[in-house]
């Protein structure tokens, strides 16, 4: 191996510059240098000579050294040492974070091999000796002893950075250039410096009152970590200076009360009437633990400008507000600041156990540059305790840092160590400047500790013994920083008890205060985005909604949907299917997907946007919907629904990444900031929603009930039994309907093209929203007999239930009640046998069920005495046991699969005499299981 090979990695712009100065004057650079140049300038004209291949300056120097052209005999002791001090630089640069005093109440782990300068070649008799390679740090020539005092000032005090992994330089040179400027080392005015003694003070005078007052209860004190308060406010400061209008941050418990007293302004007095456990002055929702709350305020800044923060309210699952915190700001980047989506900062708090172990972070982080997905960049910070709950560190992580997972997108990482508050805040400005920079990812890895235990009723000397004496005898970093700024002359020696008694007199004036209130009041969060809207019971969710639409609008838009520009080249199937829709709509038998883009196309000429994201749902899994068509010979895409006359709003429509989790939450958040948005995730198969559960559980069907925060997002979950086995047959329908209760959300699985258009429109034709989960169909996509006409859609609106039009019923016997796509098949079979004393009727909304409906379709059947439910999943699957215990004017009889543990056999032909067997009971009572 080439002794000097280390220098392909070397600072070449260091070298470019020596070069140029050689090249203009030989004589000015040291004679080391020069004989170095001349014997390189050598070396090249012989290269050349035989390989005509020209190199520009910028490169050919460090390219030069591992080059067999160059004269090594050219090169003096004095030049080997300069080399060694770069690769000494960037030992510091690439490892200096591994050796800093970020740690405030534990050693350092050990790292090896150290920046110990013999490591480099290097020894103490070149400490006085002047290097040319301390240019690279922005620095005249020094000695080797002023290099290493500057390496070690930039890298290895109370922040640590990550940044070498990064593959773009001119990224490397902005933090580089940083970094050299102010040797990444706070600089404050004495105002600003009381600014931060200010909001410290706040932050621990908050915890101690509450540790007083409220003895034992759980807060989830973010004492250890204050100094995240000082730093989200000068965030937001030097924000605004920076154009930024609105703040979105998403937090766990740890803190979540200090950040929203002491940042978002809420009122103390609510806040203590959350912890005396009183009711709320609202009756329609069950609302949340106090540290799970979310709020919106605006904030004037000292400098007079107005910026609207928001705190997304967050369930226990600790990470799963990241994915919603980004879809709000993308859906608020999108409406109001679509040209400049830095004017919207997401800021994401983790918790350093989380972090690490949650899974959803790494989808998250994966959004981060996607176009449907992206939000120019997200600041995250993670409180770090050193503990999660009771597990330590070491147990927690197979990687170094618990920030390791920002690897992944060549996000920059600052370590900083939470007792130096002056360090924080300057991280924090760094983070900012970079995200406004360069619209990317950036991470603080805030080192602290956790003064209690997981809460404050719990004992942490159970666990961590020995960390927890130190912690007892630490002081807090209102009282570290309040002593640095009185060495420095900046404070007196009663600023702080005086600080601190005014703010805790204010406490104790607003505690009194709520306790002469009678109920908690919860402010809505985002308020101003939801004017308007109403909060509705069941009662009014099954009123009938008008979602009709003239011909002639139709007409517009079906002509604009199945042409194709005649100047691109398309291949001939995609062709076909867009003329198709046409000759569908001339003959009155219109499919699902065109009806599906008709819904979509309507809504748009009415102002409304649409956002559609998940797996390939620009075409769609089952090549149904083809929103987005390739171009043959350049896959230029078109998208026909953007060309509709007197379109008002926006439509957008992503294939996401493989992930179910993140996305659906993004998608969430979206839809929670915009409610004039039809906002639709759809899974690629139905149980494919099984590894988003969590959004599904925690805020999708609970939210309003919560938080009362309502959300129209509406889920498309393939749903249907054609054979194809276990995993691709159920979207699970017997998880949804045991979550709904009260006026949650709408299910729904529809049977007819025209009811699919109905129940979109509703969905954003209504003066409030809901979610809406819809156990779309596959085989149905493109069954001849699942069509629809054109009047109903123009006269028709959204059947919650439909009777069966095609019998006698005064000679119907047997009353079948079914959902979904089953229909067909037991319609089929009744004509098969003849069997014209079988009525079915299909039940297309699930939830809220409409009862009153089904009694009166019940009624006009006067001699049926055999009432069925059939369903084409397993007993214990499906709507069955729903049914039984929401509609019992009948006594059901089942037709339907015994009770399985997986939906559905793998083999076909298993899978068909099954679904046979079902069929057949339907029709013969003996069969009952």
């Amino acid at each position: 191996m080439d002794r000097f090979s280390f220098l392909n990695a070397a600072h070449t712009e260091f070298f470019a510059q020596l070069y140029d100065q050689y090249l203009e004057n030989p004589d000015s650079i040291e004679p080391s240098w020069r004989s170095f140049f001349q014997g390189f300038d050598f070396g090249m004209e012989t290269y050349n000579d035989e390989n005509p291949i020209q190199y520009s300056r910028e490169v050919a120097p460090a390219a030069s050294v591992s080059s067999s052209s160059v004269d090594n005999s050219a090169i003096s002791e004095h030049l080997q040492k300069e080399f060694k001090v770069v690769k000494l630089i960037d030992g510091y640069r690439s490892r200096g974070h591994l050796f800093t005093k970020t740690n405030p109440v534990r050693e350092r782990r050990t790292f090896s091999p150290t920046l110990d300068i013999e490591n480099f070649g290097l020894s103490s008799a070149d400490l006085n000796t002047t290097f040319d390679a301390a240019k690279i740090l922005g620095l005249p020539p020094s000695t080797l002893s002023q290099i290493i005092s500057n390496l070690k000032t930039v890298y290895c005090q109370h922040i640590g950075i990550e940044y070498m992994y990064i593959r773009r330089p001119e990224i490397v040179d902005w933090i580089q250039d940083r970094l050299n400027i102010n040797e990444n080392r706070p600089t404050f005015t004495a105002d600003e410096k009381k600014g931060i003694l200010n909001k410290l003070n706040q932050a621990v005078s908050f915890e101690n009152f509450l540790h007083t007052k409220y003895v034992g209860q759980k807060r989830f004190s973010l004492e250890g970590g204050e100094s995240i308060i000082p730093a989200l406010d000068a965030l937001i400061e030097r924000a605004a200076e920076k154009g930024v209008e609105q703040f979105v941050m998403g937090m766990a418990h740890r803190g979540r009360l200090n950040v929203l007293a002491n940042i978002f302004g809420k009122s103390t007095q609510d806040i203590f009437s959350e912890f005396d456990g009183k009711d709320y002055d609202q009756e329609y929702f069950d609302g949340d633990v106090k540290y799970h709350l979310g709020l919106t305020a605006d904030k004037i800044t000292k400098s007079g400008k107005k910026i609207n923060i928001n705190l997304a309210p967050n369930p226990s699952h600790l990470e799963t507000v990241g994915a919603v915190i980004e879809g709000i700001t993308r859906a608020k980047q999108d409406k109001y600041f679509p040209n400049d989506f830095s004017k919207v900062l997401p800021i994401a708090v983790h918790g350093d156990a989380a972090i690490a172990g949650q899974g959803i972070l790494y989808e998250i982080i994966q959004m981060a540059q996607l176009d449907g997905y992206k939000t120019g960049g997200t600041i995250h910070i993670v409180i770090n305790n050193q503990v999660g709950f009771t597990t330590n560190y070491l147990d927690a992580r197979s990687s170094t840092y618990c920030t390791d997972v920002a690897k992944v997108t060549l996000s920059p990482v600052l370590h900083v160590n939470a007792d130096d508050a002056e360090s924080v805040v300057h991280a924090m400005q760094f983070a900012l400047d970079f995200r406004m920079q360069f619209g990317r990812d950036v991470f603080i890895d805030l080192l602290g500790y956790r003064k209690y235990g997981h809460n404050e009723g719990d004992e942490p000397r159970f666990t961590q013994p020995v960390l927890y004496k130190i912690i007892a005898k630490h002081r807090n970093p209102r009282d570290i920083y309040a002593e640095k700024l009185l060495s420095e002359g900046i404070i007196d020696a009663n600023l702080v008890s005086t600080l601190e008694k005014e703010y805790k007199d204010d406490l104790d004036h607003n505690l009194e205060a709520s306790r002469k209130k009678d109920l908690t009041i919860i402010t809505p969060f985002m308020q101003d985005e939801w004017k308007g809207f109403k909060q509705v019971s069941d009662d009014v969710m099954l009123q009938k909604v008008d979602t009709k639409v003239d011909r002639a609008t139709l007409d517009s838009i079906i002509n604009t949907i199945s042409s194709l520009p005649e100047d691109k080249k398309f291949i001939n199937k995609i062709r076909k299917i867009v003329t198709d829709r046409k000759v569908g709509y001339d003959n009155n038998t219109l499919d699902w997907g065109t009806a599906e883009a008709l819904a979509y196309g309507t809504l748009l000429t009415e102002g409304f946007d649409i956002r559609i994201s998940g797996q390939d749902v620009e075409r769609g899994t089952f090549s149904h919907r083809h929103a987005v068509v390739k171009v043959e010979d350049s896959e230029e895409e078109v998208v026909l629904l953007d060309a509709i006359e007197n379109k008002k709003g926006n439509f957008r429509i992503f294939n996401s990444f493989l992930s179910e989790y993140g996305v659906l939450g993004f998608d969430y958040g979206y839809a929670l900031a915009n409610p004039n948005s039809l906002t639709i995730w759809e899974a690629q198969f139905g149980d494919f929603s099984n590894g988003a559960q969590i959004m599904i559980d925690q805020y999708i069907s609970c939210g309003e009930d919560k938080w009362n925060n309502q959300n129209g997002l509406v889920m498309l979950l393939p749903h249907g039994y054609e054979g194809q086995g276990a995993e691709h047959s159920s979207a699970r329908m017997e998880r949804y309907l045991q979550l709904c209760a009260r006026h949650n959300m709408y299910v729904a699985d529809c049977t007819t093209p025209a009811n699919f258009f109905h129940l979109l429109r509703r969905q954003m034709k209504t003066d409030y929203r809901k979610p809406l989960v819809v156990f779309s169909p596959k085989s149905l996509l493109r069954d001849p007999r699942c069509v629809s006409t054109v009047e109903e859609l123009t006269n028709g609106e959204f059947q919650e239930t439909i009777d069966d039009t095609t019998v006698n019923k005064k000679e119907v016997k047997t009353l079948v009640f079914c959902t979904g796509k089953f229909y067909y098949d037991i319609v089929a079979e009744r004509e098969n046998n003849g069997r014209n004393d079988v009525a079915v009727v299909r039940i297309e909304q699930l939830f809220p069920l409409p009862v009153e409906q089904l009694k009166a379709i019940i009624a006009q059947y006067p001699n049926a005495d055999d009432y069925v439910w059939a369903q084409e999943e397993p007993k214990n699957m499906g709507a069955y046991t729903y049914m039984l215990a929401n509609f019992d004017l009948v006594k059901w009889r089942l037709a339907s699969l015994k009770a399985y543990s997986a939906p559905a056999a793998g083999s076909y032909t298993r899978a068909k005499r099954r679904h046979a067997d079902a069929i057949r009971m339907v029709f013969d009572k003996n069969l009952f299981r």
